[in-house]
């Protein structure tokens, strides 16, 4: 069969150029448009990259329309359902589901990797007592290449494996100690003896003077939570990974790049604006006045954790954490339930609301992620850190299938230039 083209026609020259359609496994088609520019003498302009395939993937898929998110084929509903964290990263690095026994041996190598090198507990020291923590994450992440150069080969499959083993098993010991630094705590070291998502909890929030279990419903909450972060296709964080990647830099200096971009608040910072916005409202108690200033187009005021940058229909990931959330806040009791309550009845008018509804604009992950959290008695400035510690292995994955792509080039993208057009020099004592 003739592989399929689009005819693109100068007007001006009358040129004709065939361009190559390429189609994936799912979703629209692709026009291949690298010969543009050779061709015709043209760039494309597409701010944001909305509407621009930067890759080819194997890993996530996206439907926004639909409402659908599957990580390797296999939708987030249910693996969110029977899945844990460490068999889910599996899946995104290695790309199947693992066996019992494979299972056992990455659970095992993660678990091996946990501990950090004793020089970088200075690395904490040397930061404010109050420092962000996803300012340490970012200069921590980014110290590993100089403890850990030995397997930075990019060429080398085994090396990148080993990075990404290092990286996935890190990240909570890194994050943990954040914490503990700006509380002033001891750090804790990670028990082997713990599930992924138990050490984590432990390392956070255990002392050395009393015995420490973390609540199991705490545990599967934040296991669903990592779950559901894990990936997102080529959001800004992991175009970042990708094209800082795509210079050779190792994966530690990539993810670092990656967690700095996630840092924003458009990006991994909307949980936490969710809770600032639920505070506010809960303290004044009327939610019909929030209501009608996010209505108005003069008033700058926005509901935060409604509505999303993909998805047009509702968010699949919001509809799996509020049960979640419901569970949770049912386990501890009435001292949260008037945050719940005003993100209940924001949910309500959100779907009812012709406003809303006509603009589809659902709650997102967002929105029920910052209650689950806070309930849990995680501070606002750690709920990037949780989101970080999530997407390492979405991040690490892209990068490693990156390296393998052999269409991947070094990021280099073009722009529409609107400055001055040329002009002399003038000396200065003439200007």
């Amino acid at each position: 069969m003739k592989p399929r083209t689009v005819t693109l026609t100068d007007n001006a020259t009358g040129k004709q150029i065939e361009l190559p359609v390429h189609e994936g496994q799912h979703g629209p088609a692709a026009i291949d448009i690298r010969s543009l520019y050779k061709e015709l003498g043209y760039f494309t302009y597409d701010p944001g990259f909305m509407s621009t395939a930067s890759c080819s993937s194997a890993i996530t898929y996206i439907d926004g329309d639909e409402g659908v998110l599957m990580y390797r084929g296999y939708p987030i509903e249910q693996l969110a359902e029977h899945s844990t964290y460490l068999e889910t990263c599996h899946l995104l690095l290695y790309g199947n589901l693992p066996s019992s026994d494979e299972l056992s041996k990455f659970s095992r190598i993660i678990k091996e990797h946990s501990m950090l090198h004793e020089a970088i507990r200075r690395f904490y020291g040397g930061f404010r007592h109050d420092a962000h923590p996803m300012a340490i994450m970012v200069g921590v992440v980014g110290a590993l290449s100089a403890f850990y150069h030995d397997n930075t080969d990019v060429h080398n499959p085994k090396h990148r494996e080993i990075s990404a083993h290092r990286l996935i098993s890190k990240m909570p010991t890194i994050a943990a100690w954040s914490y503990k630094y700006a509380t002033g705590q001891p750090f804790q070291y990670p028990d082997n003896n713990m599930g992924y998502t138990e050490n984590f909890l432990k390392m956070m929030f255990s002392v050395p003077t009393e015995e420490y279990k973390p609540n199991p419903i705490f545990v599967r909450a934040l296991d669903l939570i990592l779950i559901l972060h894990a990936d997102h296709e080529q959001n800004a964080s992991t175009s970042t990974v990708r094209l800082s990647g795509s210079s050779e830099a190792n994966p530690f200096a990539a993810v670092s790049a990656g967690i700095a971009s996630l840092w924003g608040p458009l990006h991994g910072g909307a949980n936490e604006k969710v809770i600032n916005m639920l505070e506010e409202i809960a303290r004044t108690g009327d939610v019909n006045q929030y209501v009608k200033r996010a209505k108005d187009k003069d008033d700058p005021f926005r509901l935060m954790g409604f509505g999303h940058r993909v998805y047009k229909n509702y968010d699949p990931r919001a509809k799996i954490i509020r049960k979640m959330c419901h569970e949770l806040l049912a386990e501890l009791g009435a001292e949260n339930q008037p945050l719940f309550d005003v993100a209940l009845e924001l949910e309500r008018i959100a779907t009812e609301d012709e406003y809303f509804v006509e603009r589809k604009l659902y709650p997102n992950v967002d929105f029920y992620s910052g209650i689950i959290l806070r309930a849990m008695g995680i501070p606002l400035n750690m709920f990037t850190v949780i989101f970080a510690l999530a997407r390492t292995v979405g991040w690490i994955s892209h990068w490693n299938e990156m390296m393998d792509d052999p269409e991947s080039r070094i990021g280099r993208p073009r722009q529409l230039y609107v400055g001055s057009a040329p002009r002399e020099y003038v000396p200065i004592e003439q200007r």
